[in-house]
């Protein structure tokens, strides 16, 4: 069943039922294109261990000019595919079916939700969910809070493209008792991989943004992280933990991948109590690693015995020998030995939670399409070395040419590459390390090396496109020679420019007041 839903003055106002249904709350503002469980069609994330929430974002200025009002984040393309493709059939693999998609801004979210309904149709149960723009990671989840039931929360980033399976996480989670357990991977490389141009030395790859992280010596506990501008600030982990934990070992070869286990409750206990908090990855997280020997977030929640009215019987039975609780277990956790004190006792009035970690084998992908040059790597990535993610069969030239694609006579495209459905080539072409998407017209003596070439995009005869971005719908005319650029959707570049380095795009029209 499919309903369909109008926003009006922060109100979300469902349409396809008998009685309209008025949320009061700008909060709660909610677009739903698929079965919801508010109306108790199908989706029962009670049935699950895991309910499942990606976070597709919107129209990020960070990606300016490749997204637009016509295409958000989640549509952009990897390998001629939508990037948010790529983590739905990651979860659909580890038979996550029943989620919860939330995207910034309805007119997003609607397209979001009608490529999902069209490429998944029968495959998956997926909610859409609309929020303001720019509420940020935290301010998601605080939107769809009523929507989430389950006793943990399984939070993926929509941009994520990996290999690494989400049940890995979720099991050392519910191994841990843990209140949020992240995922880190190895920092990926930035930049191409050679510059196609001959005779030249290959650049030198570099790392992208990266993380100070800090954990404890089984690598299993998070004691610190940093992200953003934090990085460049002076590294500071509690003295409690570095009492309690004995030594630290300091990272900056991990990336946080985004994507994050959580016990409900504490998370929404956080989002509630901390109403500032924008972003899981740089407010909600550290918050959690910093209190962990001093937990705040646990004191208002209620365990099973507490509200069984056993809270005292239980107290008894924490007063036993450390010997005798660990009895089972060949390593405690720093945290068990911080509560059992130096004479071996629970000292009850201790609060802690567990930050834990699980860190992706070196052998894995893992890379988040967060910024203009992370979109050419990764499409650079999935194409080279982790084609196997691309979804598609490789020629003997280690190449995809679509068969309806028309090649021009002495038009060669080389290894790592990739032209879509119905696209044409002139004479003498050269494409190297490239993506060239669909239906898109190339002339004769056109060199494309290191790019992405968005659908229906027009390119005359003699352009030279290096490193560069060209999004749909373009018209570069003759002769234009790009060097590490990005062309908004429908630009035209008049012949004969020259640009490096440029971001070329149409004027947004300001709306009428």
């Amino acid at each position: 069943m499919f309903l369909n839903c109008r926003i009006l003055n922060g109100t979300t106002l469902f349409i396809g039922h008998q009685n309209p249904i008025h949320l009061d709350s700008v909060h709660q503002v909610f677009v739903c294109v698929s079965a919801i469980s508010l109306f108790g069609f199908k989706f029962n994330p009670m049935r699950m261990d895991f309910q499942v929430v990606v976070l597709a974002g919107g129209t990020s200025k960070k990606l300016v000019p490749l997204v637009s009002k016509d295409i958000p984040k989640a549509l952009l393309p990897v390998a001629n595919r939508p990037v948010i493709s790529y983590v739905l059939e990651l979860l659909e693999q580890s038979n996550l079916k029943d989620l919860i998609v939330v995207v910034e801004g309805e007119e997003s979210a609607v397209m979001v939700d009608s490529w999902i309904s069209g490429a998944f149709l029968d495959r998956l149960r997926v909610e859409v969910a609309a929020v303001p723009e720019d509420v940020g990671t935290a301010g998601a989840i605080r939107a769809i809070a009523p929507h989430l039931t389950a006793s943990d929360i399984l939070v993926v980033s929509g941009d994520l493209v990996c290999d690494v399976p989400p049940g890995a996480v979720a099991s050392a989670h519910r191994r841990h008792d843990a209140v949020v357990t992240a995922m880190l991977c190895s920092t990926p490389v930035s930049g191409p991989a050679d510059t196609g141009s001959s005779g030249g030395k290959d650049k030198v790859k570099k790392p992208s943004h990266c993380n100070v992280i800090g954990l404890d010596p089984t690598k299993q506990f998070l004691l610190h992280i940093a992200a953003g501008t934090e990085v460049e600030k002076d590294i500071r982990v509690q003295k409690n933990i570095l009492r309690a934990v004995g030594q630290v070992d300091i990272r900056a070869d991990l990336m946080d991948a985004h994507l994050y286990a959580f016990k409900r409750s504490v998370l929404l206990e956080v989002l509630d109590q901390k109403g500032n908090f924008q972003s899981l990855q740089q407010d909600v997280l550290p918050y959690l690693v910093r209190t962990q020997l001093r937990s705040e977030v646990l004191a208002n929640i209620s365990t099973p015995s507490e509200e069984n009215g056993n809270g005292m019987v239980s107290s008894q039975k924490n007063q036993v020998m450390l010997s005798q609780l660990l009895s089972n277990a060949s390593s405690p956790s720093f945290h068990e030995r911080y509560v059992m004190g130096p004479n071996g006792f629970n000292q009850s009035q201790k609060r802690i939670h567990k930050c834990c970690v699980y860190i992706a084998s070196k052998s894995k992908y893992c890379a988040r399409l967060n910024s203009i040059q992370s979109f050419s790597d990764i499409n650079r990535d999935v194409t080279g070395e982790a084609n196997h993610l691309s979804g598609y069969s490789f020629s003997a030239q280690n190449n995809i040419i679509d068969p309806s694609a028309v090649l021009g006579s002495k038009t060669t495209v080389g290894p790592h590459c990739m032209l879509g459905e119905g696209s044409q080539m002139g004479d003498k072409c050269s494409v190297k390390r490239s993506v060239i998407g669909r239906h898109c017209r190339i002339g004769s003596n056109v060199k494309i090396v290191n790019s992405v070439v968005m659908n229906h995009a027009t390119i005359g005869d003699g352009c030279s496109i290096q490193g560069s971005v060209i999004c749909s719908n373009v018209q570069l005319q003759e002769r234009v020679v790009l060097k590490d650029c990005q062309v908004g959707a429908g630009f035209v570049v008049t012949a004969g420019s020259m640009y490096k380095g440029e971001s070329l795009a149409k004027k947004e029209k300001s709306q009428a007041q």
